[in-house]
């Protein structure tokens, strides 16, 4: 279980390596380790979930199980007005995006370690954006949906990248449970993009 890259503290040995992306036409670097989902490189799921983003203004986005950043730092960068916040269960990822926000100048940024939502509950949000743990399981892949839902305003949306052979057909229908629109915004190669308005 350490070594899963949704637990608090993998027990990974370390192998600390720079990647550099291309998001949205940006330059980024990241570093990235073992222990850390997608510790390769920006996954295509990833890829696909930021060409399809809509940014609207929204003051304020929640980066759900953010790994070492490249979803909420490009939304932070494409959306200098706006403020991000980063959250992951894993304290490698956090300390990954900490660093990668530093080493790329972006401030308007704030990260913490959480148990889902556990450190943003005072919170609210515009926008929430995910590539959830697939691999923890579907019960915590709709506690992100549920509990999300209460932390966003009126009108706030959720957008979600899930692959078609990774549950997305169950997590639309979650959605549309909870959501007064879900929109399948785009899909790629078997990865389905979800907006869900609130």
């Amino acid at each position: 279980m350490s070594d899963h890259y949704y637990s608090p503290s993998p027990g990974v040995k370390n192998d600390r390596r720079i990647h550099e992306e291309q998001l949205r036409g940006i330059a980024l670097k990241f570093m990235t380790d073992a222990g850390v989902f997608s510790k390769t490189g920006v996954d295509y799921g990833t890829r696909v979930l930021l060409n399809a983003l809509e940014l609207k203004g929204e003051r304020s986005v929640l980066d759900v199980g953010c790994g070492y950043g490249p979803i909420g730092l490009t939304i932070a960068r494409l959306a200098p007005e706006s403020h991000v916040t980063m959250i992951d269960v894993n304290e490698r990822a956090v300390e990954l995006s900490k660093e990668n926000a530093h080493n790329n100048g972006i401030k308007n940024i704030t990260v913490y370690q959480s148990d889902v939502y556990e450190a943003v509950r005072q919170s609210t949000f515009d926008m929430i954006v995910t590539n959830p743990p697939i691999r923890a399981g579907k019960e915590i892949v709709h506690r992100i949906f549920e509990e999300g839902y209460e932390l966003l305003a009126p009108g706030g949306t959720m957008w979600v990248v899930i692959q078609k052979k990774q549950g997305a057909a169950s997590a639309e229908a979650k959605l549309e449970t909870l959501f007064s629109e879900v929109i399948e915004v785009t899909k790629d190669k078997g990865y389905r993009i979800y907006k869900a308005v609130k």
